[in-house]
This record gives structure tokens, sequence and C-alpha cells, in this order.
């Protein structure tokens, strides 16, 4: 059976269910990201469908010629929800001029630092102690994460698309 993903924006009916997510992902709404506190709420975003099932989404921040991703989740793994919505955000900033889509992750997240590159990201800064920079602004913020790593750097990767739909390599 094919799997269809629909891509979408969020809506006020989504907010509950994607909040349980952001509670037991990231401790709870609002996020912090690079010393930046930001409400889910009041962010643009996709959300991903299957059968009419939310099964994930993506928040995103435009801000001078880059896309920030800021939030990504994906219910189904390995259905192709999370490359659909990185796929979304991606043609989101080239129409809006977006010549950097790139976003933030923790040490930690190995998941990510594998996944990411598979989609032409690379690492573009670290950004050591940073995380205990932001337990001090969102004190629920784990200590500890995937595989017991403590979280203690935040690390920035990037893709910079060229005119078109084609993109830079390094």
């Amino acid at each position: 059976m094919s799997i269809q993903i629909l891509r979408s924006r969020i809506n006020r009916d989504d907010i509950p269910e994607i909040t349980a997510w952001v509670e037991e992902m990231w401790g709870g709404n609002p996020i912090v990201v690079h010393l930046d506190t930001y409400k889910l709420d009041k962010l643009p975003g996709f959300k991903a469908q299957m059968d009419d099932e939310l099964v994930g989404f993506l928040h995103y921040e435009i801000r001078d010629d880059g896309c920030e991703t800021l939030t990504l989740v994906s219910m189904r793994e390995g259905r192709g929800v999370e490359s659909a919505l990185i796929q979304a955000v991606e043609d989101l900033a080239r129409a809006h001029g977006c010549r950097r889509p790139h976003l933030i992750t923790t040490n930690d997240n190995l998941h990510a630092l594998g996944f990411y590159p598979c989609l032409g990201f690379h690492l573009s800064r670290l950004f050591p102690g940073c995380v205990a920079q932001s337990r001090q602004m969102k004190p629920s913020i784990p200590l500890v994460g995937d595989g017991g790593i403590p979280i203690r750097a935040e690390i920035q990767l990037e893709k910079i698309l060229l005119e078109g739909n084609s993109e830079e390599t390094r």
C-alpha cells in the first residue's frame, strides 16, 4: 500500500496533539533554540498527514536570507515524513528568496546528525555550552539525551540553495 503525505499548514485543531509531542521531546512549549524563545502556536509550520491522521510537523522562521527549521517531528519513522517536511520548507525558502535553510540540533541527536547530511545539509557552526545557557531560560531541558549522551552543545546544519532547484555541494 502506497502512503501519501499531504503538506498543509498547521491549524488550531492540531495544536493539542503537537503540544503533547513537544512536551515529550523538548520539555514543553515554548521551545528555546539558540537562546531565543519560541511559542509554537505563534509560528508558521507544515503538517504531514496520512489518511487524515497527523503524522508529522515542522515549524519554521524566515529571517534575512535564511529559513530556520525550529521543530521537526515524525510520528512514523522510516516513511519519508521528515524528508517531505524538509522538502516543503526548502520549497518555501526558495519561494521567499532564502538561500540558506538551516536548523539547530543538539550534540546527542545522532539521528539528526546522520539524517540531515543525506539531504545535503552540512555542519556550519558549533555552539559549545549553549544548552547550559538555554537551561537557565527553560529548566525542563534535560541534562542527558539520546543514548545517555550529556546534552551540552548546539550544532547548526545548513544547506546552500542556488537559483532554481540546484544546490551547492561542499
